[in-house]
């Protein structure tokens, strides 16, 4: 049986990440290199996947750079035009189409009140890459499935290129070039054990848990679900959850529980604890024994990547997740309803 085009993006990933990383070590160095000590702070443009990748960027900025990270609201920019004073910051769009008109003028106007401007991208020749200062490409190819997957790691990648840049020196940069080959290892090792998502083909609502880094892969997967399959999928972090949604979990409640080894392992370990006492349907995407022992569904990851690059890696198991739950259920991952590749909004 042919594979779905959504089937083989995914899996064209590691291929992506490894053209992304031959192509643009030398430019984002360059780039890292002229803005450094020209801005305090990051505001980041982005729309769906693209915000989630921002999410990402939250954590890696200021865990490793010291620098907040603010979301835009380009509402501000468009509908009300009352933008915000964007002195001292680095304003980076975040879209692999780049055609949203409400993303460009976050840069535009970040440009008018010379701030520098970086757009990352899958599109060099789109509006926002001629509107910002500084462009990162993608290299991730004609994407043709409508659920983005390929362009939202390689968003990942090309922050974590920057966060590596903008502070050299360590092994930062060793740890990044190994995680082609560390996807690769992931999708092999999925390959058998997704047609256990037939599992899960009747259920209606889930929660998406994650923490820290693999809170932007919470969102995501929760995205991908809901993109794919109908399914009301709602992100949460660990300690969100546990301030009142908790109380929604009964028996046999399916939860997503995005659990890597990390500074956050202690607080997802109580918190799968808890769920195991309420009798929840537990899939769990882990390389860490103790998240995983009590799973209804295991989706496992290799062990010993840094936490910080893991978001890299275990959102492949809910992308396969959701794809193949999605052909359970008598859907085309291809062409999900009510969806289209680029939206434009205002």
């Amino acid at each position: 049986m042919a594979h779905s085009i959504l089937y083989q993006e995914i899996h064209q990933q590691p291929g992506v990440i490894s053209e992304l990383l031959a192509n643009e070590t030398t430019a984002v160095s360059k780039i890292a290199h002229t803005i450094r000590r020209k801005f305090k702070y990051v505001v980041i443009a982005a729309r769906g996947t693209s915000d989630n990748a921002a999410r990402y960027a939250q954590y890696l900025f200021g865990v490793h750079n010291q620098l907040q990270v603010a979301l835009a609201t380009p509402s501000l920019f468009t509908m009300y035009d009352t933008p915000p004073n964007l002195s001292g910051a680095l304003v980076i769009g975040i879209s692999p189409s780049c055609q949203s008109p409400d993303i460009v003028s976050v840069l535009r106007e970040g440009k008018s009140q010379g701030s520098p401007t970086l757009a990352i991208t899958n599109e060099p020749s789109s509006p926002l890459a001629q509107t910002a200062d500084f462009l990162i490409p993608l290299h991730a190819g004609v994407e043709k499935a409508i659920a983005a997957t390929k362009t939202y790691t390689s968003s990942l990648a090309a922050l974590a290129m920057l966060s590596c840049n903008l502070q050299p020196g360590g092994d930062r940069l060793e740890h990044l070039n190994r995680v082609p080959q560390i996807m690769q290892a992931t999708l092999s090792n999925l390959s058998g054990m997704m047609n256990r998502s037939e599992r899960y083909r009747y259920m209606e609502h889930c929660a998406v848990i994650g923490r820290g880094f693999n809170y932007a892969t919470a969102f995501e997967i929760a995205l991908k679900v809901k993109e794919l399959t109908r399914i009301v999928a709602e992100p949460y972090s660990s300690a969100d959850f546990r301030h009142g949604p908790i109380a929604t979990v009964s028996q046999g409640f399916p939860l997503i529980l995005v659990a890597p080894t990390g500074a956050v392992s202690p607080d997802m370990l109580e918190l799968i604890d808890s769920l195991i006492g309420l009798n929840a349907e537990l899939i769990v995407i882990s390389d860490n024994r103790p998240a995983f022992s009590n799973a209804n569904f295991y989706l496992p990851i290799p062990p010993g990547l840094p936490e910080w690059l893991s978001p890299l890696i275990s959102v492949l198991p809910g992308q396969l997740f959701a794809l193949n739950l999605a052909e359970a259920r008598g859907l085309n991952p291809d062409r999900p309803a009510g969806l289209h590749k680029v939206t434009e909004t205002l």
